[in-house]
């Protein structure tokens, strides 16, 4: 499953890579994008786990851009 999601008070390029990598290395994830341009993240993961794939989207983006928050 692929969703697209906006992102609020992310603030610089390099803190997007971080969760941008950090996301990738997640088991169940298969693709992700994080731009800080459009403020706006994509993220491919698994279908059958991807409520709970995403709670660990929200905790390791927490970790790299405390202030960031990803709308659902």
């Amino acid at each position: 499953m692929k969703k697209k999601f906006k992102l609020q008070d992310l603030d610089c390029a390099n803190c997007a890579a971080k969760m941008e990598d950090a996301i990738k290395k997640i088991d169940g994830v298969h693709d992700a994008s994080v731009s800080f341009m459009t403020q706006k993240m994509m993220v491919d993961a698994d279908d059958d786990r991807f409520d709970g794939i995403m709670k660990e989207v929200v905790r390791v983006c927490a970790k790299v851009e405390p202030d960031c928050q990803i709308l659902m």
